[in-house]
This record gives C-alpha cells, sequence and structure tokens, in this order.
C-alpha cells in the first residue's frame, strides 16, 4: 500500500488524506479527525447515498473525538468519481482494506475498530469476513442494512457468522432497512460477540419525530455514548 500523496491540515485536528487503493482503482479522499488525547481511531465509511462529509458523519464524528475517539472518514471510488451506482463488493471491500491500512499508517499504534452507515458498515464486514482487518478490535455498525425497504429478508446477515471479533449494531426501531423480527435473531445467532443498541423511535438516519420528545441531538449524544461504552470494553 503506498502512502498518502496528498495531506493539508484543514483545523487543529483535522486532515485532508488521499490514499491509493490499488489494483487500477485509483485514490481516494479521506478526513482524518484526532483529537488531542485519542486512545481509538473508527475507521468510518458513509452509506450508498452520501459521501463522508454528510452531515451526519461530521457530527457522530465530532462527538466521538470529544470522547476520545478520533475518525478516519473515506471515499468509496464511486462517490469519488460521482457515480451513481455504488462499487462492486470486491472494490468496496479493497476500499475498506486500504482504508485500514492507512488508519494504521496515518495513526501508528492506536487501537482500530471499522465500520460505517449502512452500505458502508456492510462493506467493512463483507471485509472482515472475507479475511480479518489488520489491527482491527471491531466492527461498528450505524444502521445494519439488512435487507430493502418493503423486502425483509436477513440473506445480507449470513457473512456475519465469518466475523470473529465484536460487533456493535446500532439501530432505529423505525428503520425500513433492519426488521426488527429478523434482526434481533441474528444478532443472538452471533452471541456475545454481537450487542444490539436500539434507539427508541429512530430511522434509518437516526431521525426522530418531533411527538417523541426527543432531538437528532439527543440521539446523537445517545450513539456516542454507546459507542464510547462499547470502545472502552476493547482497549
Amino acid at each position: 500500500m503506498t502512502a498518502s500523496v496528498e495531506e493539508s491540515v484543514t483545523s487543529s485536528s483535522q486532515k485532508e488524506l488521499t490514499f491509493a487503493v490499488g489494483d487500477g482503482v485509483g485514490s481516494v479522499s479521506a478526513l482524518l479527525l484526532r483529537p488531542d488525547v485519542a486512545r481509538l481511531l473508527y475507521v468510518l465509511a458513509h452509506g450508498a447515498g452520501a459521501g463522508m462529509r454528510h452531515p451526519f458523519l461530521e457530527s457522530i464524528a465530532q462527538r466521538l473525538a470529544a470522547r476520545g475517539i478520533a475518525t478516519l472518514r473515506y471515499q468509496f471510488p464511486y462517490m469519488e468519481r460521482r457515480a451513481g451506482r455504488p462499487d462492486s463488493p470486491a472494490i468496496a471491500a479493497a476500499t475498506v482494506r486500504a482504508a485500514v491500512a492507512e488508519a494504521a499508517r496515518v495513526a501508528p499504534g492506536l487501537p482500530l475498530v471499522a465500520g460505517g452507515k449502512s452500505f458502508g458498515g456492510r462493506m467493512t464486514s463483507t471485509a472482515q469476513a472475507e479475511a480479518p482487518l489488520p489491527g482491527v478490535r471491531g466492527l461498528l455498525f450505524l444502521g445494519f442494512p439488512l435487507h430493502p425497504p418493503g423486502r425483509p429478508d436477513d440473506k445480507r446477515a449470513q457473512h456475519l457468522s465469518q466475523v470473529r471479533i465484536p460487533m456493535l449494531f446500532l439501530q432505529g426501531t423505525r428503520d425500513e432497512f433492519a426488521d426488527l423480527t429478523l434482526l434481533r435473531p441474528v444478532v443472538q445467532r452471533l452471541g456475545e460477540r454481537a450487542t444490539l443498541h436500539l434507539v427508541e423511535g429512530g430511522d434509518h438516519s437516526f431521525h426522530v419525530l418531533k411527538r417523541s420528545g426527543r432531538t437528532d441531538a439527543d440521539v446523537m449524544t445517545e450513539l456516542a455514548a454507546t459507542v464510547d461504552r462499547w470502545a472502552t470494553k476493547l482497549l
């Protein structure tokens, strides 16, 4: 894996990076947000419809940084090219591996977890199931996309049985991409290595209805606190 070809400080703790995916795929962009006292780094992939700069990812990255958890957000090649269709699983998995390697390079010695929002989380677990991601201690899913809306099925979770490291599933109870009558048994079958945290009233983007009495900011705080507690157990 080649080193980053471009780095520039954009704030006191955030860097813009570019790293190579390899096999002729080219390079992709990334954002490293590292607090002054970081104890863990989350390699964070975006969802299918929005890139690494989406407000949700920016918000969770900032809140995790406040808790001493660094993040490396990165683009999949199709998003870098502004293409409409996501990359093939093979290219996506190769990108995940390149991002993990880049995280280890820019933050040597810092423990790693990996995962992401929806598609990004599933592609990370796909890569991990194929062959362990070097140095990654756990997988963290921000809304695992178990199935398309209105088409309940658990086939997308079959590969998770090959993952042997801890997994945290953060899921909204109104998530149309994950019927809880299917997701709960999936998590149960994975045994002690899997943890499911449900966000009451949250949809696939973790938005909550106004009548719930909660705000999206409240939910983001809940997510960050849950990740913090889970990640601490991995150290």
